[in-house]
Parts: structure tokens; sequence; C-alpha cells
């Protein structure tokens, strides 16, 4: 189980799921939604939004029973632009979400997140980080992937903590002057995800919406792989930041069916 699945929450989840489900009559009504001329987004949008994914994934299997064609293929084919890329990202099992962007920086057989850290390798690791960087001349890179990448996130808490005492400055500025172009960005991405998760994707959402034009595959993979983990926690913090809901920001942003369902998604305010 990934690191950050420790810090799940009950009532992070904004998709749930129905508690009366039945994938049958769901996937006639997508058939119907898509047979002959034309497609009905509406009825698209209130299936696949309002279903968990282990439920999307039984509906496309009985979808498959009942009228023998692949129902994230027809989706392919029925619908078009940001709203198609949306509800097939749906489709995905988690995995292949929870495997993309930040959380490659991630991987790796991470220790216990039972809560417990042990203070002396905590300090251990600290000293090896700073022995890593400011001590030297240079930056011993693979020092600094291997802790950040292979502890976590409550024993790196307090790695930092140690190395601010040690250093006389933050890890964050340690890397910032030692390391340079992707390799910086993704450990200041692990920093700042150890340190408050749902800050790090509240700011992924509003910088994909702020300004002139939307990043909608940033705005469409963060909802999606959060939906069923803590968007919920993290539209708190969005409004926290920003002063504005989350759902306010994609109804100024989005149009359409696409607004329609990242709304759904999304859900309204906890």
């Amino acid at each position: 189980m990934a690191w950050w699945k420790a810090w799940i929450e009950q009532e992070g989840v904004a998709v749930k799921g129905s508690p009366h489900f039945n994938p049958d009559p769901d996937a006639e009504t997508l058939y119907k939604a898509m047979k002959g001329i034309g497609t009905n987004e509406q009825a698209v949008t209130d299936v696949l939004t309002r279903r968990s994914n282990a439920q999307r994934q039984q509906i496309a299997k009985s979808f498959k029973a009942q009228f023998g064609k692949d129902l994230t293929e027809t989706l392919k084919s029925e619908l078009s632009g940001k709203f198609e890329r949306l509800i097939v990202a749906l489709m995905y099992l988690p995995y292949r979400y929870e495997a993309k962007e930040l959380h490659d920086a991630m991987k790796g057989s991470r220790d216990d997140v039972s809560g417990f850290v042990d203070p002396g390798l905590a300090l251990q690791d600290a000293q090896d980080l700073y022995a890593a960087g400011e001590k030297i001349r240079g930056t011993d890179e693979m020092k600094f992937i291997t802790i950040l990448c292979t502890r976590s996130a409550t024993h790196l808490m307090r790695v930092f903590e140690e190395y601010e005492k040690i250093a006389n400055k933050s890890i964050e500025d340690s890397i910032k002057s030692e390391t340079q172009g992707s390799l910086e960005e993704a450990m200041l991405t692990v920093v700042k995800c150890t340190r408050n998760l749902h800050s790090y994707f509240a700011e992924r959402l509003y910088y994909a919406m702020k300004g002139a034009g939307t990043s909608d595959g940033t705005l469409i993979r963060n909802i999606v792989s959060r939906s069923e983990i803590d968007l919920n926690l993290i539209k708190c913090q969005f409004e926290k930041m920003y002063g504005k809901t989350l759902s306010s920001m994609i109804m100024e942003d989005t149009s359409g069916d696409y607004k329609n369902a990242l709304l759904n998604l999304v859900g309204g305010n906890p």
C-alpha cells in the first residue's frame, strides 16, 4: 500500500458510489444513452460520476456481457473533447492514476506507515542528508533520493526537523541550492506532499485553472485520482488558501457536459 494511503480519512471521500447498486440497469442506461444517432451525455454523467471506481468496473463487465461491447471503447467512440477525456479517465483502475505524476516520485519500499518514528534513525537520516549536500562540494543525489523516496511521511517530518537544527536552513532551501531541473522539482514535490498533502493538491487544482486557459489534464487527473481518497479535505484546504470554493472556480473556468461532470465528482461543500 502506498504510504500516503495511511492518511486517508473517510470524510475525505467525495465519490462514495451508490448504496443500492446494481450494474445491469446502469449498463443498460449507458447503452441506450449511446445507441443510435447522438448521445445522451447527461445520462452518461449521471451514471459514471455517481458510482465508485469498483462499481464502474462492474458496470463495464455487465455492459460487455449484455451488449458484447467494451464500455471504455464505446465511450471513446461516442464522446469527444474534454468530456470524453474525463469520462474515460473515470474508467481506469485507480492504480493507473497512483502511478502517475507525483506518485512516481514516491515509489519505493517506504518504511512503516503506522506513525511510529525511530528518533535515532531520523537523526541519522538528517545527518546523512547534510553530509550528502551542504557539507561537501557537490551533492550525493542518490542519498537524497534514497531517503526521500523510501521513508514514511511521519518519519520524514522528523527528519526535516532534525535537518533544520543541523543545517540552520530548511530542507527545501538545501534542495534548491544543491539540485536543479526535474530532480529539484521532484524532490520539492515529495517534501511539499509530506508537509501538507492537501495543500499540495489544492495548489495543483488552483493553478490548473488560474489565468488564461485551463490545464485540463492536471484538473482531470487530480480530481479523478483523489475523488475516492481525500477530495473533500482538499476542497476545504482550497477554500482556506484561496478564499473561494473549488466548485465555484470550476464553474467559472469550464463549461458544458465537462463542467457538469466535474461538479458531480467534486460535489457540494463538505
